[in-house]
């Protein structure tokens, strides 16, 4: 997986495109040819299934496992699956993990069983990381499980056939670009061991080529096939994979293999984009410890309560939800995954429902949990995931202006009543939470949603703060979730704005903690017809944030106002932005 990067570019969908054509025939404008509506239809019906989905299981599994995270008596810092490159351990070394690389608990059956239980729909496996070990029987490479490991037999094969006897879709990572063994592959991933001499584009030719083949070709099909990290991936090396991938036009596959190849879903790392990712199909890929790879001493899981409610904000924003577990050198996965699963598990037999199938949340924002949406007929039903039940009972739905036909508890009959009020619709809840991760009521509205936006208002005092959660995003920058901030922000052309009401007109301050690797990232914040040109500070690192003092606004007029941030074209490199403090001069 990445340590850390910024990719990312919003291209149309396939249904964004379906729906464009739409449009454009609507205006009078000259019909699209048959074949582009075709292969419009094609595309979205190709992405139904994963739409549906929601919920699928990411395995990192490799000789990384082996080391666990030492090496030379050390707990070397990182990611598991990095320890060859953290640690610039020989390849000869390295490569001695393998005769110690012998699962002999591992059950595949045992692993699809876990991942249903779970409420899992698709699996994606790792068949090589940047390490270059294959756990398939690979021809193009010796360096691969069968061959190299006292175990000697293809796991992926294994795992391949189970899946079609329980009936679990399964996709593959592979690691195109970096392959710190093979000769060749690691001259653009790193470089510190002369066996690891040669030229990058025989490594495509000879082993990421013909071993891409390989998993396409002997496995049966490949749900989703997921890239990672294109370093120096030009337009003419990923063109040697395009006609392989062509092939198998049902298969999905992912935004990184470099090139400028968009792919089919874009792939939000470790975070959940705050508005998703408009006209773009995602995928938040994420770790239930720190790391992807298992590692003996990272103990920081996630609680089964922080997964469940990652599951539901993920699909309330239209994503999908693909969670990490990292087997041990045995086969067998660490027991606070195992728990983790079970509990995930227990939560979507009865919630599931409100999950598969769904479609984002109709509102921008909701306070006390997330829902998901799902036509019935002529109707809609919500799902309101309810995180924090409400002391008094009363439970908002700001801007709600449909008839409520009813609303029920989804694990019973309980029913709630309801009543208009000037910001929205109000259920007066019975009882306390069924569920301490989520209890879901299942509400069920007159049409299609119509929300009406509950602008803020400012604080008594004048004062207000803009989130990165609430602006409107364009353009490509991101809205990310932890810490909240706006990631992602590499084109000028990008903009953030929001919509406040303004209670004291006046002279306000501006403050804002920025992280910028470098000097020169200047942008306007507009208000009406008043503008702020201002700079963001360099701090050397995306991470590293400082509160910068951004000056002094006249905010002219009370009542709802719209600001707005542009970048400055000339210099613009990018920077990442919390939320922004408005303060009254006087």
């Amino acid at each position: 997986m990445l340590k850390y990067t910024r990719l990312g570019s919003v291209v149309l969908t396939a249904a964004a495109f379906v729906l464009s054509v739409n449009v454009a025939t609507a205006k009078g404008d000259p019909k699209p040819k048959k074949a582009t509506v075709k292969k419009a239809i094609i595309e979205t019906n190709r992405m139904a299934w994963w739409s549906k989905a929601r919920f699928g299981m990411f395995i990192h599994w490799g000789v990384y496992s082996v080391p666990a995270g030492v090496y030379q008596d050390k707990k070397i810092p990182g990611l598991g699956e990095w320890i060859m490159h953290e640690a610039k351990i020989p390849v000869d070394t390295y490569q001695g993990y393998a005769k110690t690389f012998n699962p002999t608990k591992y059950n595949p059956a045992e692993w699809v069983k876990a991942a249903k239980a779970a409420g899992v729909k698709y699996i994606v496996i790792t068949t090589k990381h940047h390490d270059g070990f294959a756990l398939f029987d690979s021809k193009a490479s010796d360096w691969n499980i069968v061959k190299q490991t006292p175990y000697g037999k293809d796991v992926i094969k294994m795992l391949a056939d189970e899946c079609r006897k329980q009936g679990m879709k399964l996709g593959f990572y592979y690691s195109q670009a970096n392959d710190w063994s093979n000769p060749g592959g690691a001259a653009a991933g790193g470089h510190w061991d002369k066996k690891q001499d040669g030229s990058f584009d025989d490594y495509l030719d000879k082993v990421a080529v013909p071993q891409i083949k390989e998993i396409l070709t002997n496995y049966g099909d490949v749900c989703e096939l997921w890239w990672d990290v294109p370093t120096d991936m030009t337009k003419e090396r990923a063109a040697k994979f395009a006609p392989l991938v062509k092939q198998y036009p049902n298969m999905i596959t992912n935004n990184r293999l470099g090139g400028d190849v968009q792919g089919d879903i874009e792939t939000p790392e470790q975070y959940i984009p705050a508005t998703g990712i408009p006209g773009r199909f995602w995928e938040t890929c994420m770790t239930m410890n720190d790391t992807w790879g298992y590692k003996m001493h990272d103990e920081r899981w996630k609680s089964s309560q922080t997964l469940i409610r990652n599951l539901v904000d993920i699909a309330s924003k239209g994503g999908n939800y693909l969670l990490n577990v990292g087997p041990k050198s045995d086969g067998t996965f660490p027991e606070p995954i195992t728990q983790r699963l079970a509990d995930i598990g227990t939560w979507m037999k009865v919630n599931s429902e409100s999950v598969y199938g769904t479609t984002a949340s109709p509102f921008r924002k909701i306070s006390w949990g997330r829902v998901t949406t799902k036509a019935a007929g002529a109707n809609t039903t919500l799902y309101l995931h309810v995180f924090d039940w409400p002391a008094n009972g009363e439970l908002l739905l700001p801007g709600l202006d449909n008839q409520i036909l009813s609303a029920k508890l989804l694990s019973g009959s309980t029913m709630f009543k309801s009543k208009k009020v000037a910001d929205g619709q109000v259920l007066t809840l019975t009882g306390a939470a069924r569920d301490v991760n989520s209890t879901v009521i299942k509400l069920t509205i007159k049409g299609k949603p119509q929300v009406t936006a509950v602008i803020p208002s400012a604080n008594a005092d004048g004062s207000f703060v803009l989130s990165p959660a609430d602006a409107d995003l364009k353009n490509g920058v991101q809205s990310e979730h932890t810490p909240p901030n706006f990631g992602y922000w590499t084109s000028p052309k990008a903009t953030v704005s929001w919509q406040i009401k303004i209670t004291k007109p006046g002279i306000y301050t501006i403050e804002a903690p920025v992280a910028a690797v470098s000097e020169g990232n200047a942008f306007t914040i507009q208000i009406g017809d008043e503008a702020l040109k201002a700079t963001a500070k360099a701090t050397g690192n995306d991470g590293r944030y400082q509160v910068n003092q951004l000056g002094q606004i006249n905010i002219k007029k009370a009542g709802v106002n719209t600001i707005t941030i542009t970048p400055v074209a000339d210099g613009w490199q990018h920077i990442n932005m919390r939320a922004l403090t408005f303060k009254p001069v006087n």
